[in-house]
């Protein structure tokens, strides 16, 4: 079986499809890639639309011992056609021709080695629009109602150039360079590609700490630095940071990953905020203090944190949905905001013991289980002549609540 590729302007992308198509005793593909390429008379075909018939009609001809062809748009491989028949048990040989996101990288004259390509099509959109949040060249495989307007719109507050590619290969095909605002205000022709990038984008380092993706569009490793870094890899004041021990278990109870979105209330220096940036979030820091050192460690460590400067709860309101939110500071009122946008996770840590229970049964009135743990830490310290002691830190109690 032959699946080939077909550019957008409806080429197919090699000389040997004429010969695939000579012996074929089946072409299956989409009304216009049929329309495009010369299927030979009185060669069977089957028109693309619910993909069961075809699977059934192409098993049928490998026990048949026929050559099948099967017509796809651009590089069938790249979340196309080809997962599908391979998890099908077909025997396929593949012709691939230029990807629609090839092709609007090239358009927009960048590179892209160190891009995330993630598709919003068929699924819910939130994992693609947070990608685009968290990393500096993100590629966006659109679908009605999840587009460059949808996606422009969730992009505000983020420093992004868009730039979105409408008929790719075609005589209607437009490139627009725009703004996350600009383009939540128009309408787009569907399908296109949507480019999501840092400023720094297309400089020979962006992107470097993407790493290379898995197929479900997580990072394939761990930040080459690690997590849980000691308090000395972030400046603060006076030591008001979550120290390295209660920030391990933190960012591991808020489950940080390419695709989800969380904040980090009260984030002082952004410690736990940016070291789930660093796991592939998308991370909004919320904190009072507009001297926080928050966009000078994000910075320090090369990932992308929005800070929004402001008194929580009132600070929360209009910010997108999370998916898990850690809170380093404030009293029951910011907790019960927190809860009432239903994260899956609440992360609380609190030094006071008699906040302990209030916060306890606040998350479980919103429907949370919690669970909690003191962590009190002793590290080694120096003695004079060579001994050491152990110094304890201060004991804090971490909660996590966790949506029933």
């Amino acid at each position: 079986m032959t699946v080939v590729g077909i550019d957008a302007a409806g080429r197919p992308a090699y000389p040997g499809l004429a010969e695939a198509l000579a012996t074929a005793g089946l072409v299956v593909g989409a009304a216009r890639h049929l329309a495009a390429v010369p299927v030979p008379p009185g060669c069977p075909t089957v028109t693309l639309g619910p993909l069961t018939p075809a699977l059934d009609r192409l098993r049928a001809a490998v026990a048949a011992d026929e050559h099948a062809v099967v017509l796809a748009s651009g590089d069938p491989g790249f979340f196309g056609i080809v997962r599908r028949l391979r998890a099908a048990g077909l025997p396929l040989r593949v012709l691939p021709a230029v990807s629609s996101v090839a092709a609007a990288f090239a358009r927009a004259g960048l590179p892209w080695d160190g891009a995330a390509v993630v598709t919003a099509h068929g699924r819910d959109p939130r994992p693609a629009l947070n990608a685009c949040r968290a990393l500096p060249a993100v590629a966006v495989l659109t679908a009605p109602g999840a587009g460059a307007a949808e996606l422009g719109a969730g992009l505000v507050g983020w420093s992004r150039r868009l730039v979105v590619a409408e008929h790719l290969g075609t005589a209607d095909e437009r490139v627009t360079w725009t703004t996350p605002e600009d383009a939540a205000g128009r309408p787009w022709a569907d399908p296109h590609v949507l480019l999501s990038l840092a400023p720094t984008a297309g400089e020979p380092d962006a992107g470097a700490g993407v790493g290379p993706m898995r197929a479900d569009n997580q990072p394939a490793a761990a930040p080459a630095g690690g997590w849980a870094l000691p308090e000395s890899a972030y400046a603060h004041r006076d030591s008001m940071i979550t120290k390295a021990e209660v920030r391990a278990l933190a960012v591991a109870r808020l489950r940080p990953r390419l695709g989800r979105l969380v904040w980090d209330v009260g984030a002082g220096s952004g410690s736990v905020g940016i070291e789930c940036a660093l796991l592939g979030a998308a991370v909004i820091a919320v904190e009072r203090d507009p001297a926080a050192p928050v966009r000078a460690n994000a910075a320090r460590h090369g990932v992308d944190v929005r800070l929004v400067t402001g008194h929580a709860p009132e600070a929360l309101r209009g910010l997108p949905d999370p998916d898990a939110v850690f809170v380093g500071g404030g009293g029951t009122d910011v907790l019960a905001a927190v809860a009432a946008r239903r994260p899956d996770r609440v992360v609380v840590t609190l030094a006071a013991l008699d906040r302990v229970a209030p916060a306890v049964h606040l998350l479980r009135a919103a429907g949370y289980a919690v669970e909690g743990s003191q962590l009190a830490a002793a590290r080694l310290a120096d003695l004079p002549g060579g001994s050491l002691r152990l110094a304890a830190t201060n004991p804090v109690v971490v909660l996590t609540g966790e949506r029933r």
